[in-house]
């Protein structure tokens, strides 16, 4: 429908006549309606109605409040989420930001001797602390504190390794050991150095110094590799805040007895990181004590007796697996690994060609030579190709393959029974005993006794030795024609040479042994190990782990013979003047082959001489002591070896001290053993 032309205009007629100002509403339609092209009648939809244009607002503010509830609904629902879901989270969160947990570290456990003495300890030290949230400039701190004491490079780049590792609040150390005289200067000039404190700390410390070096062992800064196994243990926790580890002896095989479980301190921070008050504690637990069945006194008679010679004595006490002495010479101080040992002290022990770190009772392999043949002798006797009366008219010489092998001593050359060929030492006859056993049934016989194979003694690095058999040597070489096992080789294993290789540890343990008829402990150093909060002390295996079916008679016709070497035999010499009845058999390894050619000790290189062996118990009757011997390039068994079995036997029987080996409190122990 058209709406005529003055109707359409008739609003704005209206418009302008209530109009305050005067106008002209015709002219301005009339201009409206030429200017804007008008030319026919206008239609009624081209103009909206007043209620038309309420609704299009309506529907834009309706739009807007949504649009503006849906914001503030994403914005409720956000504050939902991270008040309410999340605020465990984030309280925690928040809470660590406020909070620092500071690891309290434990006191490491002491380590005893069978008689109560210190062999490894701790004490406490004053030590120059700087905590680096209350210092402005660590560097130029660090230059005015080296006017004060002594503080070289070496403590720099200790600090700067040690603050890389911790929180920004706690406080790292750059001096330690600080002396009286340091202490006071820095105390006194402690307002020009805020953050600078000086504090207590415990430090570890062996009053033996060498004496047992290899069995206690050291402690030792914690590296990347003792990181990486603490995570494997999944022990990250327990060592939060510890700097040193156990690095080898009983500080490594006992290192979670002894270190002890870490506490906490929660501690209020400001903004600044700086701490503000202590808010709770739960304390470290302290790591438990170890009671040695390990005589130090004994142990340092057995260094004194070895002197300066590379050797080892292994000392146990046959009723109990419990080893008496451990000595290992040359040896090293483990004080000089704690703070981290110098370059000089480690180069003048790692390039020295005696080497001190080597543990040689538990880790070095010889020939055992004729200490060997008292177990020969038993298997002889247990396989029943020898018997106690059994003699040989011409056991001077055996004969085998087209070659003659002789054994010039005396008392060797005719009637020599089992008895004769141990007091005496006959090779001949441990020739014929080999070849008549075979080295099948030598192997089988001797492996229960631990030959071979490590004994598990609880002290690191035990080396495994080398019980030759025709499956080993086919193991152990990769080329066919080097597997093959030889005759001869049957020989040389006999007595004690050839490919046999055991430690002075699996010597001693083998005789403990057959004095305990055939049963077998397994040798261990720590006796108790002792709870410091409660005192419960467990003890450490008193029970034999295995038990070898040997005859009661063949055992004692062993004994009896090793007894008949101290008193006539190749030992007599040694033990002539004893106060008490000892056992034992000297020995002789061979260092390297001799082609056929004479052995003459003073025309070989001293470190291609012979090996010296010794094996021995006492007293008698009633076993107290079983000592293994060997004296590296020392020549015959009694010459070298078996003078020392007698100087530690009678220093543990008699209390008889050595020369150099004396130490504080040895004169009562040497009066109490008397009585």
């Amino acid at each position: 429908m058209e709406i005529p032309l003055s109707r359409a205009y008739e609003p704005l007629r209206r418009f302008f006549a209530e109009f305050p100002y005067e106008t002209n509403p015709g002219a301005i339609i009339t201009c409206i309606h030429e200017t804007s092209g008008i030319g026919k009648p206008v239609h009624a939809r081209e103009f909206r109605r007043p209620d038309e244009r309420i609704s299009a607002l309506r529907r834009r503010v309706v739009v807007a409040a949504l649009f503006v509830l849906l914001c503030f609904g994403v914005l409720g629902a956000r504050f939902y989420y991270l008040q309410v879901a999340r605020y465990d989270y984030f309280h925690a969160r928040a809470e660590g930001n406020r909070i620092a947990v500071l690891p309290v570290v434990p006191n490491r456990g002491t380590i005893y001797d069978r008689k109560g003495v210190l062999l490894a300890r701790n004490y406490s030290s004053f030590t120059l602390e700087i905590n680096p949230s209350r210092v402005d400039n660590l560097e130029a701190t660090i230059d005015a504190l080296a006017q004060v004491i002594k503080v070289d490079e070496r403590d720099r780049k200790r600090f700067r390794r040690l603050l890389q590792d911790s929180k920004y609040f706690e406080s790292v150390p750059l001096r330690t050991h600080l002396s009286d005289t340091e202490v006071a200067r820095v105390v006194a000039r402690g307002f020009r150095f805020p953050g600078v404190e000086v504090r207590a700390r415990l430090f570890r410390d062996y009053p033996m110094g060498e004496s047992a070096a290899h069995v206690v062992g050291y402690i030792g800064r914690i590296n990347e590799r003792d990181l990486q196994r603490i995570d494997e243990r999944e022990e990250t926790a327990k060592y939060r805040g510890t700097e040193y580890i156990g690095k080898s002896g009983l500080e490594l095989s006992y290192e979670s007895r002894l270190h002890g479980t870490t506490g906490i301190e929660q501690v209020e921070i400001n903004a600044g990181g700086r701490a503000v008050r202590l808010m709770s504690r739960v304390p470290a637990t302290p790591g438990y004590d170890l009671e040695l069945s390990l005589d130090i006194g004994l142990q340092k008679a057995a260094e004194a007796a070895l002197g300066e010679r590379r050797g080892a004595v292994v000392a146990i006490e046959p009723e109990t697996g419990g080893v008496l002495a451990l000595a290992s010479t040359p040896a090293f101080d483990p004080n000089l690994f704690v703070d981290g040992i110098s370059v000089a002290d480690w180069r003048a022990l790692s390039d020295s060609p005696d080497h001190p770190l080597l543990n040689r009772a538990i880790y070095s392999t010889y020939p055992p030579g004729s200490t060997f043949k008292p177990f020969m002798a038993l298997a002889g006797l247990e396989s029943g190709k020898r018997d106690l009366t059994q003699q040989f008219g011409n056991q001077g010489v055996f004969t085998i393959f087209g070659l003659r092998f002789l054994d010039r001593k005396s008392r060797c050359q005719s009637q020599v029974d089992l008895h004769r060929s141990l007091v005496y030492s006959c090779n001949t006859y441990y020739y014929q005993l080999a070849h008549d056993l075979g080295i099948d049934t030598i192997a089988r016989f001797m492996e229960p006794f631990g030959f071979g194979r490590r004994t598990g003694i609880d002290v690191p690095g035990e080396a495994g030795g080398v019980l030759p058999s025709p499956q080993w040597k086919r193991e152990r070489f990769s080329r066919k024609e080097h597997q093959q096992w030889f005759g001869g080789e049957t020989l040389s294993v006999g007595i004690g040479q050839g490919y046999n290789a055991y430690t002075p540890l699996q010597m001693a343990n083998a005789l403990a042994t057959v004095l305990n008829g055939g049963a077998v402990f397994r040798p261990h150093v720590v006796k108790h190990v002792v709870n410091t909060q409660s005192g419960a002390r467990e003890v450490i295996e008193p029970q034999p782990v295995a038990r070898i079916p040997v005859r009661e008679a063949h055992l004692k016709a062993v004994r009896q013979a090793m007894v008949d070497v101290a008193k006539i035999g190749t030992a007599a010499r040694v033990f002539a003047d004893a106060r008490y009845e000892a056992g034992g058999k000297t020995g002789t390894a061979q260092v390297y082959s001799l082609r056929g050619q004479r052995y003459v000790e003073g025309q070989v290189t001293e470190r291609l001489r012979d090996h010296s062996w010794f094996i021995g118990f006492a007293p008698a009757h009633d076993p107290k002591i079983a000592i293994a011997v060997v004296v590296e390039n020392g020549g015959f068994g009694s010459q070298s070896a078996a003078p020392v079995a007698r100087l530690v036997m009678d220093y543990y029987l008699l209390g008889k001290p050595i020369k150099g080996a004396a130490t504080e409190g040895d004169e009562a122990a040497a009066a109490e053993l008397e009585q």
